[in-house]
């Protein structure tokens, strides 16, 4: 005999907000307040119900199947790290490792310059994403954003900035290379 599955399960998950952390929602949106800013979420294309209770976010799919489950759960963190984001800063840190040219790397008027790149007359330019504070220390540089998204996209942007297709980065190691991604360290 088959086993008959429930088509009208539904999968539930909660979050819990800590105590200096707010949210709300605005028509399709979730907005996160914390002490660090507001994250809103768009969820208007998941077939999600959110609803907000006191200090928990209650989240219902609409089926029990394998997609609706991934759904909930990329939904669920995103919005973990959205009440991350409002409390403490996301943090990317990348190395500037250059060889035999000296690579000059600096910010100003939200564009990250970087000059000599082995050896170029042209400096490379980036123009920054809004939300993400950047400074070069030395040869380190830090990112830090309220939003995870845009820290990361910030810090491989920078990354492809000084990206030189066709040779072996085992031979030419000149580069920007992130080595840390929000607590987690690159080998």
């Amino acid at each position: 005999m088959k086993k008959e599955k429930s088509h009208n399960a539904k999968i539930t998950r909660e979050i819990e907000l800590p105590n200096d952390v707010d949210s709300s929602m605005d028509e399709q949106l979730i907005v996160i307040k914390g002490p660090k800013g507001d994250i809103r979420k768009s969820i208007k294309q998941h077939q999600v119900s959110i609803r907000i209770n006191d200090r928990k976010i209650s989240l219902e799919s609409s089926g029990s199947g394998r997609a609706d489950k991934k759904t909930l759960n990329s939904l669920v963190a995103h919005i973990k790290n959205a009440i991350k984001g409002s409390l403490h800063n996301h943090e990317y840190t990348l190395k500037i490792c250059s060889g035999h040219f000296p690579m000059n790397v600096s910010v100003s008027n939200n564009k990250l310059v970087v000059k000599n790149f082995l050896g170029e007359k042209v400096p490379r330019v980036l123009k920054l994403k809004e939300g993400a504070e950047v400074k070069v220390d030395g040869d380190i540089i830090h990112i830090t954003s309220i939003s995870k998204e845009t820290a990361g996209q910030v810090a491989a942007d920078i990354e492809q900035l000084t990206r030189r297709p066709g040779y072996d980065t085992r031979i030419f190691q000149d580069g920007i290379y992130i080595t840390n991604k929000d607590g987690k360290e690159m080998k």
